[in-house]
């Protein structure tokens, strides 16, 4: 029903920039949040940033200063601007949309197919 399309991921060098976007197609009514993730070889999945309905934002200590989470709510497309980024930050980059479609009683989580990230020195 609803199919999430990631984009922007790349190799960059240390202290470069990257901007990420996804965009949600199908049959959504709203969307409660939108979020990114990202996963390392050998790593848990961890959260990156976080934008509930109301607009407020929220990061993990390691994205705060650096990386900036928005949204263009008409085009259900949330985007990741990525500054001065480190060879840690080194992943696969997935987003998660929690959304009611016209038909669903409850909510519905979906993920993004990930786009992976490569920072070198």
């Amino acid at each position: 029903q609803v199919q999430l399309a990631e984009f922007g991921g790349g190799s960059v060098q240390a202290g470069e920039s990257l901007r990420l976007s996804c965009k949600a197609s199908g049959d959504i009514f709203v969307i409660n949040s939108m979020a990114w993730f990202r996963q390392a070889p050998g790593k848990e999945r961890e959260s990156v940033a976080l934008i509930l309905r109301d607009g407020n934002t929220h990061y993990p200590a390691f994205a705060k200063g650096r990386f900036t989470i928005s949204r263009d709510s008409a085009k259900n497309t949330v985007y990741l601007q990525m500054n001065g980024l480190r060879p840690e930050d080194t992943a696969v980059y997935y987003c998660r949309m929690e959304l009611y479609t016209y038909s669903s009683h409850s909510p519905e989580t979906y993920w993004g197919q990930g786009t992976r990230v490569t920072v070198s020195t």
